[in-house]
């Protein structure tokens, strides 16, 4: 979770012509699939997409990712430049000491497949991963969870006639120079 706190302040709004006064505010946010549920339920697309997102969707999410209860909708308005950093870094946080090796020599079948929360929800289902607590984990975190155990669940990898030869000739030619022997 991340916690923000926006300064109040009186601000005018030229729409109402009114004079808005915000208290100082503590936000909870949370990076969750809760949340890309939520937002994505209010703009029917995609939250992790690669398209840009515009300012009032950004703010929107935002707003999902806020556990705080009984939020004045104004102070969303007050984010600075460097909270709306600090808020994109926690987003963007792996959240995870696990890593994972790309090979960049093995050509990979990239998907073009949309992920959506439902998307998500059914690999969890698939995986026997519980909504509960998992749902309200930092989503990068969860993700790494799916990917991980999409890697055990599948069948060791069966190497070709030629890797297997190699193999076999580098155990022989240690288990030589080990033992000092010529065959």
């Amino acid at each position: 979770m991340l916690t923000i706190t926006i300064k109040g302040t009186e601000a005018y709004n030229p729409k109402t012509r009114e004079f808005i006064n915000t208290k100082d505010t503590t936000l909870t946010l949370e990076h969750s699939l809760v949340s890309v549920s939520k937002w994505e339920a209010k703009w029917h697309k995609p939250f992790l997409s690669k398209d840009t997102k515009t300012n009032e969707e950004t703010l929107d999410y935002v707003k999902c990712m806020t556990i705080t209860q009984n939020v004045d909708p104004n102070i969303y308005a007050l984010l600075t430049r460097e909270q709306i950093k600090t808020i994109n870094d926690y987003i963007a946080d792996p959240m995870t000491a696990t890593w994972f090796n790309e090979r960049k020599d093995k050509p990979g079948k990239k998907s073009s497949e949309q992920i959506t929360s439902e998307l998500i929800y059914y690999w969890m289902v698939a995986l026997e991963i519980p909504f509960k607590p998992c749902e309200k984990w930092h989503l990068n975190r969860l993700l790494t969870l799916v990917r991980i155990c999409n890697i055990k669940n599948q069948p060791d990898k069966k190497y070709s006639k030629k890797e297997t030869m190699s193999r076999n000739a580098a155990l022989n030619a240690a288990r030589r120079k080990k033992l000092g022997t010529s065959g």
